[in-house]
Order: structure tokens, then C-alpha cells, then sequence
């Protein structure tokens, strides 16, 4: 029955409506066999109607060929063009104490959000974890010990953190450099006091807010 609709003609008014015109068997045979003959793979040497009765038939399916897509990445400015830029050195008119102030303020209260409070109750060393994690840029940081004698004592807001130095502006409205690395800096925030470890705070402030700090042992000078 199926094979009676398959091959049967089109109806008239639907040849019409669809703008077809129902061929005749040879010519339904010829087409077919143009068609497999066209489409069949290139390395097949059998006849396609002999194809057809053992094996199923793979067509050649040439797939558009799409062009890389390149990748377009804005380049940023290197170091170099930085440093000739001086994007990271701080104006003279602008290295004044009581501009930082509310930067200072800022961070105060980022601290407190960021430590849940900062309540008398709560467990120092789950403040010291947050600690070491938060960005520190607005602290006011006080060096406690270093192997610079001349270090020791620089109190100042934290104006930019490299790598291996701390940038601060003093009340003196003077910009100091201070290496971390063999230096301990104190941080007071609501009367909790913090100690951190210049030589393990190497590493950017992105870099440190991803990185696991070990809990236990302590770098000396």
C-alpha cells in the first residue's frame, strides 16, 4: 500500500498548486540514478544499483570549510609603556595626607562589612583569614619591624600596592616607598591589631585575594 502512494502520480490540482510535473518512469529512473552516481563517495567502483541491494548507501557530504575566527583580544599597554606614561606615579600636588583621608574611610568600613561586624566576640583568627585575603588599599599601615632600622616607625595611608612594596603618604604629606619583603607591618581596625608578613604578602593584591595562606608557622627576620 505505501509503495502504491509512493510511486503513484501527483494529482493534477496539486501539480498546480505546487508548480511540479510528475515524471515518467524512465525518466524517475534516469534522475535516480544521475543522483546516486553524483552523490555516492568518489572511491566506489560497484554499480549504484547493486549498492542498493546489499548495503546501505553513503551519500558524500561536503561540509562549508569555516574560516578561523581570530580571537581579537584588546592589547593592553605593557610595563614599559606604563612606566614611560608614569600611570602609577602619584602628582606632587596630590601627595597630601588629608586627601586619603576618606579613601581611609572607605576601606574602614570595608573591613567591617567584610569581617561581619568586627565585634569584641568575634574569633580573631577567622579575622585574621579575612585579613589576609582583603585589599589593603586605604589601611593605614605602620611599620613594627625590619631589617631597614630606618623603616621601623612609617606610619602612613596605603596609597598603591606593587608586587614587592608598599606606597604610603605619611602625615608629614611625604610618599614612602617600603619593601615588604623582611619588613612586619601592624594593621589596627576597631581595636583588633593585625601583624602582617611583608615576605608573604610577595604577590599582587589580585593575585593574594586567590591564594591559600598556611595557618601555621611564622616567618621571622
Amino acid at each position: 500500500m505505501e509503495d502504491r502512494i509512493v510511486q503513484a502520480k501527483i494529482p493534477p490540482d496539486l501539480e498546480k498548486l505546487l508548480g511540479v510535473e510528475s515524471q515518467s518512469r524512465s525518466k524517475a529512473e534516469a534522475f535516480t540514478q544521475a543522483f546516486l552516481k553524483s552523490s555516492l563517495q568518489q572511491n566506489t567502483r560497484m554499480d549504484p544499483s547493486t549498492l542498493l541491494k546489499h548495503k546501505a548507501v553513503t551519500l558524500d557530504y561536503n561540509r562549508p570549510k569555516r574560516g578561523k575566527r581570530k580571537n581579537k583580544k584588546s592589547k593592553g599597554l605593557t610595563a614599559r609603556q606604563k612606566r614611560e606614561m608614569k600611570i602609577f606615579q602619584i602628582k606632587e600636588e596630590h601627595q597630601r595626607y588629608e586627601l586619603f583621608l576618606p579613601l581611609h574611610d572607605l576601606w574602614r568600613q570595608y573591613i567591617i562589612d567584610l569581617c561581619g561586624g568586627l565585634k569584641p566576640t568575634s574569633n580573631p583568627q577567622l579575622v585574621q583569614q579575612k585579613l589576609v585575603k582583603a585589599d589593603f588599599h586605604g589601611a593605614i599601615i605602620t611599620v613594627i619591624r625590619s631589617k631597614c632600622p630606618s623603616y621601623v616607625g612609617t606610619t602612613g595611608i596605603l596609597l598603591q600596592e606593587f608586587k614587592h612594596v608598599f606606597k604610603l603618604i605619611t602625615k608629614e604629606d611625604k610618599l614612602k616607598v617600603i619593601p615588604k619583603r623582611n619588613s612586619v607591618f601592624a594593621v589596627e581596625v576597631n581595636g583588633f591589631v593585625s601583624h602582617i608578613y611583608g615576605s608573604r604578602f610577595e604577590q599582587r593584591a589580585s593575585e593574594r585575594s586567590a591564594k591559600k595562606f598556611k595557618t601555621k608557622g611564622i616567618i621571622d627576620l
